[in-house]
């Protein structure tokens, strides 16, 4: 695996930029699929954003400035691009962010490709619930086993807001998992 500066300097250079795109898909294509997949919790729309996704990178990778981790900066692209997917998509329904919400949740359980039992679906209800910045600091602490650091990168927030809303988060859910 290349060192990320490397990797950044290869995909700026149009002689090594494609197979360098191509190792940058290959290293984090799985990772960012699971980010993208707990916001928008259905496998196809995962998909749509995670190649838009990667489209943007390929577009603006001259845009990186280096202040951030490029994984970051990548973290950051899918999250911007999978809520904005859902605001889209909420918007062409004509229904409110917290409706489509539960109809994601509803179809969720028909998703072939949701592997998870009762207890998971529980779990996925019980994050929707959360407001936005909580569920993506919980999915990311939680599942992503993200350190305070870097969601602090990819969100561009303090780590003590992240703390405050990760503590809030677990509390949310515990309470919503007694019931």
């Amino acid at each position: 695996m290349l060192a990320e500066a490397d990797l950044v300097e290869e995909l700026r250079n149009p002689k090594t930029q494609s197979r360098a795109f191509e190792v940058l898909v290959n290293t984090y294509k799985e990772r960012l699929y699971w980010h993208i997949r707990r916001i928008v919790l259905n496998h196809d729309d995962a998909d749509d954003v995670l190649q838009n996704t990667f489209i943007k990178v390929y577009r603006n990778i001259e845009g990186f400035k280096g202040d951030s981790r490029l994984y970051s900066w990548m973290y950051r692209i899918a999250t911007n691009e999978a809520l904005s997917f859902l605001k889209t998509k909420s918007k062409k329904q004509g229904i409110g962010n917290e409706e489509l919400q539960n109809q994601l949740l509803d179809n969720l359980q028909a998703d072939v490709y949701f592997e998870g039992d009762e207890i998971q679906l529980k779990l996925q209800k019980a994050i929707a619930t959360l407001p936005e910045k909580q569920k993506l600091v919980f999915n990311m602490k939680y599942f992503q086993e993200l350190k305070y650091e870097e969601i602090s990168e990819i969100l561009e927030t303090s780590v003590g807001g992240l703390k405050a809303s990760y503590h809030l988060a677990v509390k949310k859910v515990e309470a919503y998992l007694k019931k």
